[in-house]
């Protein structure tokens, strides 16, 4: 007679089951994933902005201070290693799928509405200024007052998307 232990779920053991019960979580979270890839891809509203709204637009514009690959480490694989040590000394793989889950959800979730925020607002950073003329050089519609933009336009997209603060958001759902 084999011996059997209670409560030991393991990866090998429970794995496949596990993830054909919750096979609808894992789609839907590959849905989340794709909008949060065409919420970054499309144009973002651009907001009026007139030559005297620039004097508060006019910080200097710098490379990002915070590097691309922090924030996936910080808020994804930094958890992920913390559920895998404690699922080596508790083997139960529903916690950890739960955990991961969770994890994955409140990640995407968050990152689905700030970025459709970010899009509808279209609020200007505070260099937008530099954003939009890098030479220094303002142009302005001379009918409507608004702002005619010469830079790069990845540049431009992105000056538009100051407000919610996505750095605020991902430390409201990553809570390490």
């Amino acid at each position: 007679m084999p011996d059997i232990q209670l409560g030991v779920h393991t990866v090998k053991s429970h794995g496949v089951k596990i993830v054909k019960v919750h096979m609808n979580d894992w789609l839907i979270l590959l849905l989340l994933v794709a909008i949060v890839i065409m919420l970054n891809a499309i144009e973002p509203f651009h907001r009026f902005v007139s030559e005297e709204m620039m004097s508060d637009l006019k910080y200097p514009f710098r490379e990002d201070t915070v590097p691309f690959w922090a924030v996936p480490i910080y808020a994804v694989l930094l958890p992920f290693a913390i559920f895998f040590v404690y699922y080596y000394f508790r083997r139960d793989v529903y916690d950890l799928h739960h955990a991961i889950l969770g994890l994955l959800f409140s990640v995407l979730i968050t990152g689905v509405i700030t970025d459709a925020i970010k899009d509808a607002v279209g609020r200007p950073r505070p260099n937008f200024f530099w954003r939009c003329f890098p030479d220094g050089i303002g142009a302005f519609d001379p009918v409507t007052g608004d702002v005619i933009c010469s830079g790069d336009k990845a540049v431009i997209k992105e000056g538009y998307k100051s407000f919610p603060s996505g750095h605020t958001s991902c430390k409201s759902s990553c809570i390490l």
